[in-house]
């Protein structure tokens, strides 16, 4: 049971932050995922579908931003409109944009306004780990969760020996764009820190072709982004036993767009708590989680006057606590508390709502070969009341490496403070949406590699939509809509003569139920495919990435064509200090768009120089 306990410790401080002096052991863990279950687990107990980037990842694909990390995921597409600071929309196994949870550092966060996260404005350079869950996770989060949850892990450090270590680098290329980071990272005795900063800034493309008529636009202009963030973390070893994790993150900013009636955003994404975790006895754990974040906008009309202001907070407590039961039975309970605010110029009419949710979830191996889990949450929301879900899951260790695992999930979504209560528009009778998924599988583990292939149904009722009034012309939001998802994932990693592959395909057919068109913005088809090796100190690869059509509106009159990219990069290492790496992205320089009328960025280039202390 001690042994079990010190596991914990590691990977709990590796991956959630609450256990930061125990580094050194969890990075001996690496299939050790948090998000799935809220606490730290073996990849290979559960029959969830993950994808991990760590950071060595962002490194060697030599990554700018989170989108297009997020781009490399498989069942994952996401939309954008423009280069680089312009909104991204991530639909996660052809769910809506909203229907996908986002932690940072186990923190809920996004716009409680608009229902989504601004993934463009989380600064790449502050992030240490993602973690994607694919699959609804409301019986362990709550809302927002019917396509999965994506964590983001923020910067930290080196905590081996005295001496602090020491990370900078600086770079540019393509659309004037610049970078520079820097790390600082040690630890002292009971005491380890990190200090990292960065700033880019881009005067970038016209992120937006002209629009005739009379509600168009013609502004061919360069459209801007520029962000400076800074991020910190402290822990502190009160005991063995307990430690205790403090953390800070700010990116502030401001991003240019072509629209009607605005075209930039000056903005603050906060992120700020602290995790205080515990063993009090050999079977019980817990921790304690207290933070709060921030997604504030002003934003300007064309001829640069203040024209509106949404300052989102969400304040967020959590308690979880892991009971050993028996022997490779665990028990999770937890509880947490939510208060989501607006302050606007906009007259909502309510601008604070709570929610209030329990959980239990319960892990067990039967005969050593199947592993079972079951969930099972009750959330009351001030908005709408009390929801319930639950989630079951098995894996099954067949033979010879083979896995079998089936699993079935309820989840919910919430209503937005927009879809609620915005003036004119919102209709505080909404209630959230609900939605069943099952999902089944077979997956290989072997000296060469690693596959899999999954298949999953999700239907989603009381999709909410705005509909317009026939007497008054009016539009309101309302729970009308019903949506079937059908889809297929295969993965694919392996070695071959020194050659690293990594494969991902996805068939989905996103539908609506009432109308029979495809769900916009998602292809049913998407290839992902990245091939490296390393050289001596030369290091090389290519990422292909290859999407088929998508429709841009409910009623599939406007359609996206698909498209294929090849990003090339390298990395030249002089020696344990010093790295060039270079990156072309779409050599091919396709002409391509994820949403009608926003082009995105053509052949392009990126260098940067590296040095580590």
């Amino acid at each position: 049971m001690l042994r079990s306990s010190l596991v914990y410790l590691g990977a709990l401080s590796a991956i959630s932050s609450s256990a930061a002096y125990a580094d050194e052991i969890s990075y001996r863990l690496p299939d050790m995922v948090v998000t799935a279950t809220r606490m730290p687990m073996a990849k290979s107990h559960l029959d969830s579908a993950i994808t991990v980037f760590t950071r060595d990842d962002i490194a060697r694909l030599n990554i700018n931003t989170l989108p297009e990390l997020l781009r490399a995921a498989p069942g994952l597409h996401v939309v954008e409109n423009g280069g680089y600071g312009k909104n991204a929309s991530v639909f996660l196994r052809g769910t809506n944009s909203d229907h996908v949870l986002v932690l940072i550092d186990g923190i809920r966060a996004g716009s409680v306004t608009l229902g989504t996260t601004a993934f463009q404005f989380v600064p790449i350079d502050q992030i240490e780990r993602v973690e994607i869950i694919r699959g609804p996770q409301s019986s362990k989060y709550g809302s927002e969760a019917i396509g999965g949850v994506i964590q983001i892990f923020t910067r930290q450090g080196s905590r081996e020996g005295k001496t602090p270590h020491l990370e900078l680098e600086t770079g540019a290329g393509s659309y004037d764009t610049y970078r520079v980071a820097g790390t600082v990272s040690g630890k002292q005795q009971s005491v380890n820190y990190t200090l990292s900063s960065s700033f880019i800034d881009s005067q970038g493309f016209n992120a937006r072709q002209a629009l005739p008529g009379p509600w168009g636009f013609d502004q061919p202009d360069r459209d801007g982004y520029r962000n400076a963030a800074l991020n910190a973390r402290l822990g502190y070893t009160l005991s063995p036993a307990t430690q205790f994790e403090g953390f800070f993150l700010r990116a502030q900013g401001r991003t240019e767009f072509d629209g009607t009636f605005q075209d930039k955003t000056e903005f603050v994404q906060q992120n700020v708590g602290f995790h205080l975790s515990s063993q009090f006895l050999d079977s019980w754990r817990s921790m304690l989680q207290f933070g709060q974040n921030r997604d504030d906008g002003d934003n300007f009309m064309p001829d640069g006057s203040w024209i509106n202001r949404f300052n989102n907070t969400r304040w967020n407590v959590s308690w979880l606590n892991e009971l050993q039961i028996a022997e490779n039975h665990q028990l999770t309970l937890g509880a947490d508390y939510r208060l989501d605010e607006i302050d606007s110029n906009e007259r909502y009419i309510e601008t604070t709502r709570y929610d209030v949710g329990v959980f239990a979830e319960w892990h067990g191996a039967i005969a050593n070969d199947h592993r079972v889990n079951a969930s099972l949450r009750w959330d009351n929301n001030e908005a709408f009341g009390d929801a319930v879900t639950g989630g079951l899951g098995w894996r099954y260790a067949w033979f010879e490496g083979l896995s079998l695992l089936a699993n079935f999930g309820s989840a919910f979504k919430a209503p937005s403070f927009n879809w609620l209560y915005f003036p004119g528009f919102g209709n505080p009778a909404l209630g959230p949406e609900y939605s069943l998924s099952v999902e089944a599988g077979v997956l290989g583990e072997y000296g060469w590699g690693n596959w899999e292939l999954r298949a999953y149904h999700t239907k989603i009722d009381d999709l909410i939509a705005a509909v317009m009034d026939p007497v008054t012309f009016m539009f309101n939001a309302q729970n009308i809509g019903r949506a079937q998802i059908q889809g297929i994932e295969a993965i694919l990693t392996t070695e071959w003569q020194d050659w690293r592959l990594q494969w991902s395909g996805s068939l989905m057919n996103p539908k609506a139920l009432d109308s029979g068109a495809r769900l916009p913005r998602r292809p049913e088809r998407s290839l992902s495919f990245d091939l490296s090796r390393s050289f001596g100190r030369f290091d090389t690869g290519v990422l292909v990435l290859a999407q088929s059509d998508r429709y841009d509106d409910p009623r599939n009159q406007v359609r996206v064509q698909g498209f294929v990219t090849l990003d090339w990069r390298a990395a030249y290492h002089f020696n344990d200090q010093w790295e060039i790496r270079a990156k072309l992205a779409n050599l091919l320089d396709e002409d391509y768009q994820t949403a009608a009328t926003f082009p995105s960025a053509g052949r392009n280039f990126f260098f940067s120089v590296h040095y580590r202390l």
